[in-house]
């Protein structure tokens, strides 16, 4: 497969990069600021189920770690497997969030631009949700 375009989505929290990641590495908390895993995730052994429009997706997720990486492999009940990276490092006395949006095979650029601005919006409920300190 050739490479696909990518665009980094990105947003600076004021609070601490381990609190973010905490907070984020929980899969259980992703339903609270992650609007395409609204209906929520249901553990299934060693992954989680997010149901959707387009069925039962399986996600793994990466495992706790100190590098504040919290990608996870979104497998579609037809087999598609998406990888999404998302990163949360230190950005002075904050932290910076970073999502690689890759352009799926396919994907029209209004639908790029589009799933852009729904990470954007996602990363913003997050910031709000961190800096307000309503994930305690």
């Amino acid at each position: 497969m050739a490479t696909l375009e990518a665009k980094i989505v990105h947003t600076t929290i004021d609070r601490d990069w381990r609190a973010v990641y905490a907070f984020m590495a929980k899969p259980e908390n992703m339903p609270r600021w992650a609007s395409g895993l609204s209906s929520g995730l249901t553990r299934d052994g060693d992954h989680w189920l997010a149901p959707g429009p387009l069925g039962n997706a399986h996600v793994r997720f990466a495992p706790d770690n100190a590098f504040g990486v919290v990608d996870h492999r979104v497998t579609l009940e037809d087999g598609t497997e998406v990888h999404n990276a998302l990163r949360v490092v230190p950005n002075g006395d904050g932290a910076e969030v970073m999502f690689t949006l890759l352009r799926q095979p396919g994907m029209s650029a209004e639908q790029f631009a589009g799933d852009a601005g729904w990470v954007a919006k996602d990363l913003a409920t997050l910031k709000s949700i961190m800096e307000s300190g309503e994930d305690r």
